[in-house]
Formats: structure tokens, sequence, C-alpha cells
């Protein structure tokens, strides 16, 4: 499932591949049940952003049964990440 961010706080979701917009990419995130989040290209030089890239290497080498890069969190976790990054506005 796809979720695409339409305004804040609010997610599209679709479970087609080829529907990520251009300037984003698409992460699993979840402890036992992945959705898939699209999220914006500029995000990955957030600060908070690599912390998060750099503690899933660390555990999970990136690893993802369905070859996409996977956020093995509570998805609440991840939400509150990208929505700190938005409130901020830079990225």
């Amino acid at each position: 499932m796809v979720y695409t961010k339409l305004a804040r706080g609010r997610y599209l979701s679709s479970s087609a591949v080829n529907d990520i917009p251009k300037g984003h990419f698409s992460v699993y995130v979840g402890e036992n049940n992945m959705k898939r989040f699209t999220i914006p290209l500029s995000y990955l030089e957030h600060p908070s952003f690599q912390t998060l890239l750099n503690m899933v290497e660390e555990e999970f080498e990136y690893t993802h049964p369905m070859g996409g890069l996977t956020f093995p969190c509570k998805e609440e976790t991840f939400i509150k990440i990208i929505k700190d990054i938005q409130l901020e506005g830079v990225w």
C-alpha cells in the first residue's frame, strides 16, 4: 500500500508501484504488517531521517523480502518523524 502526502496529516493510499511522483521514493514501514509510504527525496538530507536510515542500516542492513527499503518500526513513530520534518518547513 502506498501513502502519499496530500496535505498536512493526510495520506493517499494505493497499491500501484508506478504511482510514485517525480522527486519522491517509497519505503516500507511497520513491525508486522508493512505499509508503503511515499517520501520526498529532499528528506534524505534531513538529519532526523539520516539518523533513522543509519539505525535501520546497522540493525537490518536495508533488507526486505519485497526488495524495498524497510523501516521496521511502529508506523506512528515513522509518521511522527515525517511530521516533525514537515513542521520545520525547510525540507
